[in-house]
């Protein structure tokens, strides 16, 4: 009888090589100075000299991951994108506190390797930071048969930032008369994709629709989570203070906005005041979704609110503007007197 091997009991050592001898220099083109050591080293070095420029450095972390959305991915056979999804929103949580991005580090597990899969959700990662300018510092890929479900991948990353203390965003001096301005989303991002897929469960993902536009459910669900550090760089730039920001995750309109209130301020939304994407309109119309559901899962086109004070309105939409970014006022910030800290008009 012939020995037992790591293969026989479905961990493949080899292609776990091959997958980093495929991300390297993807990996490796984020690494500026800062970065000490390559890829294959037990833990990544990052220098700390950054701390130097700043009076009273903050380290802002986020850990998070993609959900099912892997699953679409999976099913279409397509990788480019998620590792965009788990970069961008990562960015955009530490955003919310005023941080930029030093460095990230992925997780990607599946019962059985593909190099070429691993290779391509790594390479959407290594995209994005090189975008932000970040570094892709580090990761785990791991193969964990019994773990995961034959074919299913698990994508996870964590990001560190940092910022100057007197720059910490916290929201905590948030006033009636605030104005929130919304920034518009890409699709889904990275939430609510259990309902979408069960929503379309059965439907030719890659048929063009004339609800999207001409568009295929496949690109319209696969659309990377959106960044937007540009956006806020800009703004900084203009000279606006920007008092709060939300980042329209899981938990939609109706959990993330009350995470930068204080118990005497609330948030008005004015919920005709942009139209909403045609995806979370053939979402909500298939799935018979009602309309507290839809702004508790979904961004429903809007990504991360911001919030400032209404001198700065114009100023800040226009810096917004000058980005590409179409920017609706979507709401204000009134007294709460005892009311819900959400409330939608229109």
């Amino acid at each position: 009888m012939s020995g037992s091997s790591y293969k026989d009991a479905g961990v493949d050592i080899a292609a776990g090589t091959r997958a980093v001898q495929l991300m390297k220099a993807a990996v490796e083109r984020t690494h500026g100075p800062s970065v000490l050591g390559g890829l294959g080293s037990f833990g990544g070095l990052f220098r700390a000299d950054f701390a130097r420029q700043l009076a009273d450095p903050i380290l802002v972390a986020s850990t998070d991951g993609v959900g099912t959305k892997t699953k679409v991915a999976t099913a279409l056979g397509r990788f480019d994108t998620i590792g965009h999804d788990i970069v961008n929103h990562c960015i955009d949580d530490i955003l919310v506190q005023g941080a930029e991005p030093l460095f990230f580090l992925d997780y990607v597990a599946s019962s059985k390797l593909d190099p070429e899969a691993i290779a391509a959700i790594v390479g959407g990662a290594a995209a994005a930071c090189e975008a932000a300018g970040c570094a892709l510092l580090g990761g785990e890929t791991a193969e964990m048969p019994g773990v995961y479900q034959p074919g299913e991948i698990d994508l996870v990353g964590t990001l560190v930032g940092v910022v100057d203390r007197a720059r910490l965003i916290t929201g905590d001096d948030l006033a009636p008369g605030d104005v929130v301005l919304g920034l518009p989303s890409a699709g889904l991002h990275t939430n609510g994709f259990s309902l979408a897929r069960r929503i379309i469960a059965g439907w030719d993902w890659e048929e063009p629709l004339d609800t999207l536009g001409g568009r295929t459910l496949a690109d319209a669900l696969l659309a990377p989570h959106r960044s937007y550090l540009a956006e806020l760089r800009a703004t900084w730039a203009a000279g606006v203070t920007v008092k709060g920001m939300v980042h329209l995750t899981g938990g939609g309109w109706i959990d993330n906005p009350p995470r930068v209130l204080q118990p005497d301020v609330a948030f008005d939304f004015t919920w005709d005041s942009w139209e909403r994407p045609a995806l979370f309109e053939l979402l909500q119309t298939a799935g018979d979704v009602p309309l507290h559901e839809m702004r508790h899962v979904f961004n429903c086109g809007i990504g991360m609110l911001v919030v400032v004070d209404a001198a700065d309105a114009d100023r800040a939409r226009a810096a917004l503007a000058s980005t590409g970014l179409s920017v609706p006022r979507v709401g204000t910030v009134a007294a709460r007197e005892g009311g819900a800290p959400v409330r939608f008009v229109g």
